[in-house]
């Protein structure tokens, strides 16, 4: 019996590198609202009372990108400079120019945006049929926000962190070793009240009870004192958490961000087309587990390379299925953009919690196919 422990982690809407996703993000959604021609790609900093805002934007939409982001701001929870930062009253600078003609040259007549390799990876550990271990910590993460927001937990702040280490039995996850969550707190908050609170009314609301024994360990802000939070804490920036967007360390990772790009960048596109092929592929029973890659050139529209890995799972030969991939969708970036929508304002609903496993996102349909 092969046995092993794997661990994967997920953070709140409040942590600073899912803030500046969110904001880079938000921009995204406002310029498609009102062009969905528009060619985006929008970091955001984040860092003592500071929001630095840079990219560059081809557009025909009208925004204000110091207004977006101080609803961002106000909508996450962050109005206290002392522990965090102040939507009010922070400095916002922005500093966005035009796409590169030279890259533009390229895109505009159906090509890629970027040279790069993406991966889709599915497994059927979960409904979601997304690793079991990440799809834990998204669950323990979202939570830790609705219990805030709610008022549920009376003095917890937005900047919070989840954690979940899986036991494996012959590649099923069998039961949890380890729930860690650190979150964010008010000075005057009994940390031994919120132990309490979060072991009540996250970690109990979320974790099935049968993957808990008494062996499970669960740790609630271990280093005590936690007040402050935020980007007074820790900078944030777009694009650092490419781990917790995607499967949690358990598939490869071609090193891509997605937040603040529009779908002409396949570093975003092609990932979530890729997810969606091997959702697919597991969802139809030619494999319990699936890894794809594509890789693209800058200005090319076919991809480079297929490749697949069913870890010895597969049903029918990976030949068969690759062709049944090249059969039946188009992996051009046009083509990509089309069969998911992905002109469309949606990509605040990708931020946070994962890019994948969301039943309402068009990449996670499942098809026969």
């Amino acid at each position: 019996m092969k046995k092993y422990l794997f661990t994967s982690e997920s953070v709140t809407e409040g942590h600073p590198d899912k803030l500046c996703d969110l904001i880079s993000d938000s921009i995204l959604d406002e310029c498609l609202k009102q062009d969905k021609e528009s060619r985006v790609a929008v970091e955001t900093f984040a860092s003592k009372n500071l929001i630095t805002i840079a990219g560059q934007v081809t557009t025909n939409a009208n925004f204000d990108a110091e207004q977006i982001a101080r609803n961002v701001l106000n909508e996450v929870g962050y109005d206290n400079e002392n522990i965090d930062i102040d939507y009010r009253t922070c400095k916002i600078e922005t500093n966005i120019t035009k796409q590169s003609s030279d890259i533009a040259m390229g895109v505009d007549i159906g090509g890629a945006g970027d040279q790069g390799i993406m991966f889709g990876y599915a497994c059927d550990e979960t409904k979601s049929l997304m690793p079991f271990a990440i799809d834990m910590a998204h669950m323990l993460a979202k939570r830790l926000t609705e219990v805030r927001k709610n008022g549920i937990i009376k003095g917890i702040r937005p900047d919070g962190k989840t954690q979940v280490t899986v036991e494996y039995e012959n590649d099923v996850p069998k039961r949890i070793e380890t729930i860690l969550i650190s979150n964010q707190h008010d000075a005057d908050k009994d940390l031994e009240e919120l132990k309490q609170e979060i072991k009540e009314k996250v970690i109990n609301e979320v974790i099935d009870s049968k993957y808990i024994d008494e062996n499970t360990k669960i740790y609630v802000n271990p280093t005590g004192r936690f007040v402050i939070g935020g980007p007074l804490g820790d900078t944030g920036l777009t694009g650092r958490k490419i781990i917790v967007d995607t499967y949690g360390g358990y598939a490869k990772h071609g090193g891509g961000a997605f937040s603040g790009k529009d779908a002409s960048k396949v570093d975003r596109s092609a990932a979530y087309m890729l997810r969606h092929i091997a959702k697919n592929v597991v969802a139809n029973g030619y494999a319990k587990r699936c890894e794809l890659q594509l890789a693209y050139a800058i200005g090319m529209t076919e991809p480079l390379s297929v490749y697949i890995d069913t870890f010895g799972t597969n049903t029918i030969s990976e030949d068969e299925i690759v062709e049944k991939i090249k059969n039946q969708f188009n992996l051009t970036p046009n083509g990509i953009i089309e069969y998911l929508k992905l002109k469309e304002p949606i990509y605040t609903k990708t931020t946070n919690y994962g890019h994948f496993g969301k039943p309402y996102l068009p990449w996670e349909e499942t098809i026969k196919f």
